[in-house]
């Protein structure tokens, strides 16, 4: 498991300390107050290994405790790289919320450099935010690589 102090940067790339954002969510301490914040501190969770803070958080938590097993295999075969916010919009409800994301890792067993680009989908139950699910947005060989780059698609993670 990695090791992160309160004074580590954060993962989800805030130029933070983890005291300062992601830490109070992680270990429960606190909700997060929007989905773009849980997103992040989701994003971390894989980071520091905290299958806790993955399973609290997805919706409804019995459908994600059966997971646990594959959640704790899948962190010794992962190391993330970064996290690259696309997009962040209110549902058509103000208890749904849609975050548009990019997330890079490396694959331990292949050693292959990899991305998940999906837009999740939130929503706020009893004042707190859950994942519900979420789906991967098409891109385009010419568009800019979701993974915060700068590059084409082609010619980054594609």
């Amino acid at each position: 498991m990695p090791h992160f102090t309160d004074n580590t940067h954060c993962p989800c790339g805030s130029e933070k300390s983890m005291a300062q954002c992601c830490g109070p969510y992680l270990s429960g301490q606190q909700s997060a107050p929007d989905a773009r914040t849980l997103m992040r501190s989701r994003y971390s969770a894989f980071v520091t290994h905290n299958a806790d803070h993955l399973i609290r958080t997805w919706y409804p938590p019995e459908r994600a405790q059966p997971l646990r097993d594959d959640l704790e295999a899948g962190f010794a075969c992962t190391q993330w790289l970064s996290l690259n916010v696309i997009d962040f919009q209110t549902g058509p409800a103000p208890d749904e919320a849609f975050v548009e994301f990019c997330a890079c890792f490396i694959d331990k067993k292949s050693e292959d450099k990899q991305l998940i680009h999906e837009r999740s989908r939130f929503r706020l139950i009893d004042s707190q935010w859950f994942y519900l699910d979420g789906v991967a947005p098409q891109t385009g060989r010419n568009d800019p690589c979701p993974c915060g780059s700068g590059k084409k698609y082609k010619k980054c993670c594609a």
